[in-house]
C-alpha cells in the first residue's frame, strides 16, 4: 500500500477517536447538527486531499463542496472556516498563465478557502447595514494602512504582473482573514463558535503531532507529494534524537505555535465542558502536542499565555507564586533522574540542546540592525545580498529570518514594522481595557483573558520565527477574534451597576 493512503488510515483513526470523544461536550456548545457537520467536514477533505491524484481535483472537488456548505455555515462561518483551515497543509503550485504570463498565481489550500469561504462571506457582510464601519478603530487604521503600505512596496524593483500578483496575495491571506473574522463574530454565542473550531483543529493536529512523535513518521509529506504541490515544509526534522511532529501544519514550530493559541483559547472553551475528564483529557492533549513540537519558543510562548492569563484573574500573585515554584523545583528533581534530564537539557534557557540556534538568533539581531539603518523607513527588497546577511548563510545554504518583527523591519522598513505592531498591540490594549469592565466571574472576562493571553503568547512566538506556514494567518484571525471582542462588549454597561437614569 502506497505510503500516503497508509498515512490516511492513521489519519482516519485518529480524528475518528478525537471526535467520538470530544462530540458530547462541543455539541453542548454548538449542538449535535453543527458538531456532526463539521465532523464530516474534516473527514470529507482528509479524503479528498489522500485519495485525489492531483491538486487541481482536489481543488475542485473541495471547492465545490465548501462552496454547498458555506450556506449552511454562514453563521458560524469564522469557527468552520479555523477547524478545515488546519485539514490540509499549506503546499503551494501555480496556476498556468495565458499567452506572456507565465503563471498566474500561487495557489495553496489557505487561499483557496479565502476564494471560496471568505470572500462569499465578506460581500454578505458588506450588504448588512448594522456593521462596524472600516478604519473605526485603531487597530483597523493600522491594518489598512499597513496593507496600502505593503502594496505600494510590492511595485518597487519588480514588473507590474509580480506586484499585482504580491496585491491579490495580501487581498487573501491578510485581509479577509482579518475582515471577515472581526466582522462575523458579534455575540457571546458566536465567539463559543469560533474557539471550537479553533480549538477542536488543535485537539485533533495535536493526536496527528503525537504519533509522529511516537512512530517517527510524517503523516502528511506522502499526501503534499502525491498531489505534486511546492512545500518547502514537511521534511523530517530531529532534536536530541527525536522526531519533531509538525502534522499538516509543516513545521514544527508552526505547529507548535498553532497548539499555543489553541491552548490559550481553551482556557475559555474548558469552562463551558461539562465533564471533568472530558476537560482535562483537552488540556492534557494540546499540552502534548505542544511538547512533541520539541520547539523552544512556542514553549516560552506557552508560559507567557499563561503567566497572562493568571496575571487578569483573580489572587493573580498566589497563582503566578504557584507556578513559578513548579518550575523552580521540578527542574532539580528532573536532573536527578537520566530521562528527567534529557527533558531539562530541550528547555530554553537552561538547556544544552542546540544552544546555536540561540547564538544565530542573536547574530541576527545584530546583523540586521546594520542593514535596517541603511532602508530605515520603507525597508529594502535586496537585504539578502547584503554582506551582514550573506554572513548568516546556514550549512543548508539559506539565510533564515527567525524572527517575523526583523523580517518586517527588513522588508518595509520601521513605518511597516510600527503599524504591524500596531495592530496586534493595539488590539491587546483594547482588550486589555475592555475586560476591566466585567467582574471575575462572568464569561465575558474570561473570554478577554483567554484573548489577550493567546496574543501575548502569540507576540512572543512570533520573535522567534518567521511568518512561515499558517502562522500569520492564525495572527490575523486572533486580531480580529480581538477587535470582534472590544466592539461586541465594550458597549455594554457595567455589570451589577445600577442605572441613575
Amino acid at each position: 500500500m502506497p505510503e500516503h493512503l497508509r498515512a490516511l488510515v492513521v489519519v482516519l483513526i485518529l480524528s475518528g477517536l478525537v471526535l467520538v470523544a470530544v462530540r458530547p461536550s462541543f455539541a453542548a456548545l454548538l449542538g449535535a447538527a453543527a458538531v456532526q457537520r463539521w465532523r464530516n467536514a474534516w473527514l470529507c477533505l482528509s479524503l479528498l486531499a489522500f485519495l485525489a491524484p492531483n491538486f487541481w481535483i482536489f481543488a475542485m472537488l473541495s471547492g465545490l463542496w465548501l462552496l454547498v456548505s458555506l450556506r449552511r455555515e454562514i453563521g458560524g462561518i469564522v469557527g468552520f472556516y479555523l477547524l478545515v483551515l488546519f485539514a490540509v497543509p499549506p503546499a503551494t503550485i501555480q496556476v498556468p498563465g495565458l499567452g506572456l504570463i507565465n503563471y498566474l498565481i500561487d495557489l495553496s489550500y489557505p487561499r483557496l478557502l479565502s476564494l471560496v469561504l471568505l470572500l462569499p462571506a465578506a460581500l454578505l457582510l458588506r450588504q448588512q447595514k448594522d456593521r462596524w464601519r472600516l478604519g473605526a478603530t485603531w487597530p483597523d487604521k493600522c491594518l489598512l494602512a499597513y496593507v496600502l503600505l505593503r502594496a505600494v512596496l510590492e511595485f518597487r524593483a519588480t514588473n507590474v504582473t509580480n506586484a499585482l500578483r504580491g496585491c491579490f496575495y495580501l487581498l487573501l491571506d491578510v485581509w479577509l482573514p482579518y475582515y471577515v473574522v472581526s466582522r462575523s463574530v458579534r455575540s457571546l454565542e458566536a465567539f463559543k463558535a469560533a474557539l471550537s473550531g479553533m480549538v477542536l483543529a488543535g485537539l485533533l493536529l495535536a493526536s496527528m503531532g503525537m504519533f509522529e512523535y511516537l512512530k517517527s513518521w510524517k503523516l502528511y509529506s506522502a499526501m503534499v507529494a502525491n498531489l505534486r504541490l511546492e512545500w518547502g515544509l514537511g521534511g523530517y526534522l530531529g532534536r536530541a534524537g527525536n522526531l519533531r511532529a509538525s502534522a499538516s501544519v509543516g513545521h514544527s514550530i508552526a505547529y507548535g505555535y498553532v497548539l499555543l493559541v489553541c491552548w490559550g483559547l481553551y482556557f475559555f472553551l474548558q469552562e463551558q465542558i461539562r465533564r471533568p475528564w472530558i476537560r482535562k483529557l483537552g488540556s492534557l492533549l494540546l499540552l502534548g502536542g505542544l511538547v512533541v513540537s520539541l520547539s523552544r519558543g512556542p514553549w516560552i510562548g506557552a508560559m507567557t499565555c499563561l503567566l497572562v492569563f493568571l496575571a487578569t484573574g483573580p489572587r493573580a500573585l498566589a497563582k503566578i507564586t504557584g507556578v513559578v515554584a513548579a518550575g523552580a523545583i521540578s527542574i532539580p528533581m528532573l536532573m536527578m533522574f537520566p530521562a528527567g534530564q534529557r527533558m531539562v537539557d530541550l528547555l530554553p534557557f537552561v538547556g544544552t540542546v542546540e544552544t546555536e540556534n540561540i547564538d544565530y538568533r542573536t547574530r541576527l539581531l545584530d546583523n540586521a540592525w546594520v542593514v535596517i539603518q541603511r532602508n530605515l523607513w520603507f525597508g529594502s527588497e535586496s537585504y539578502m545580498s547584503t554582506p551582514e546577511m550573506q554572513s548568516m548563510i546556514q550549512g543548508e545554504g539559506i539565510i533564515d529570518i527567525v524572527n517575523t518583527y526583523v523580517g518586517t523591519a527588513l522588508d518595509y522598513g520601521i513605518v511597516g514594522l510600527a503599524l504591524f505592531i500596531g495592530v496586534l498591540l493595539g488590539n491587546v490594549w483594547a482588550v486589555w481595557q475592555c475586560q476591566k469592565r466585567w467582574p471575575h466571574d462572568s464569561t465575558e472576562k474570561l473570554l478577554g483573558r483567554a484573548l489577550l493571553a493567546s496574543m501575548a503568547g502569540v507576540m512572543v512566538t512570533i520573535f522567534t520565527v518567521s511568518s512561515i506556514s499558517l502562522i500569520p494567518t492564525v495572527y490575523w484571525c486572533l486580531a480580529g477574534l480581538c477587535l470582534a471582542y472590544t466592539q461586541t462588549f465594550r458597549s455594554r454597561p457595567w455589570p451589577n451597576v445600577p442605572s441613575t437614569g
